[in-house]
């Protein structure tokens, strides 16, 4: 019964490659991280040798690599683009600091993406670990694009993705009439001129989504030898686990395989 009982144990614990995103969406994942490891499960952490936030721990295994940015070009850039996120101005004016805040930041991911991919030695490494499934914030859509390489089950783990990109790839319903968009400052009972305002912000989020996250689908063309787009790696997503809080923010429709879980952000005490 009790070697009947250790095999239960064993076939129980799971192997997770975790490709995660560096700041505050580091923060609320090490918290899952710990919790997986302390559970028994082999949970390993692929991340760029230069990072803000992700740091070891015995709870996991890390796996880096190199990048072509220093650690003090990446604090600067991030500084800079959360200073212009408290500034004031017309649209216009925070619509263009956005634009090249967002496209610095884009080119920070995608040379990152770009090294872990050309990094043969780790590709064949993680090949051959046989995982059972990958973590990963899509926000930055490395960890989707190995999903795809390895053929194993993708997990999201989120806040939300700019655009509405989570929408489109769960086909969730999102009409104007009915779900405020972000930093619009309205709720879901909006008068005509307000769901024409709610209607016309979703504008500018095509030129800023569009260069943000096309560079990925380029290095996922490449690196998988195929044509693929960003809907197509969002779209493999088993499951998404949505850090919503809807005591917050208002609700919003949901697919079978998108679970709330609430606002992960800080650590409990």
């Amino acid at each position: 019964v009790v070697l009947l009982l250790s095999l239960l144990g064993v076939a129980a614990a799971g192997k997770l490659l975790v490709v995660p995103v560096d700041g505050s969406h580091w923060l609320s994942m090490r918290e899952v991280l710990d919790v997986l490891g302390q559970k028994g499960h082999e949970v390993v952490v692929v991340a760029p040798e230069v990072t803000m936030r992700i740091k070891p721990s015995k709870n996991f295994v890390m796996k880096k690599y190199s990048v072509p940015y220093t650690q003090e070009e990446l604090k600067k850039e991030f500084q800079a683009f959360f200073h212009f996120s408290f500034e004031q101005g017309s649209f216009l004016e925070r619509f263009v600091k956005a634009y090249q805040g967002i496209k610095r930041i884009t080119d920070f991911g995608v040379a990152s993406c770009g090294h872990l991919l050309q990094n043969k030695e780790l590709i064949r490494y993680l090949e051959e670990s046989k995982f059972d499934a990958l973590l990963t914030d899509p926000v930055v859509l490395c960890g989707a694009i190995l999903a795809q390489h390895l053929s194993i089950p993708a997990v999201y783990f989120l806040r939300g993705i700019p655009c509405g990109l989570d929408f489109q790839a769960t086909q969730c319903p999102k009409p104007p009439s009915y779900v405020p968009r972000g930093f619009t400052q309205l709720t879901d009972s909006m008068s005509f001129l307000q769901r024409v305002k709610n209607l016309l912000h979703d504008i500018p989020d095509l030129f800023l989504c569009d260069f943000a996250f096309e560079p990925y689908s380029k290095l996922a063309s490449e690196f998988l030898q195929q044509d693929v787009t960003v809907q197509d790696l969002l779209r493999q997503a088993s499951v998404w686990l949505m850090r919503s809080e809807f005591v917050l923010e208002y609700p919003r429709p949901l697919m079978p395989n998108i679970i709330p879980i609430g606002g992960i952000n800080c650590a409990h005490k």
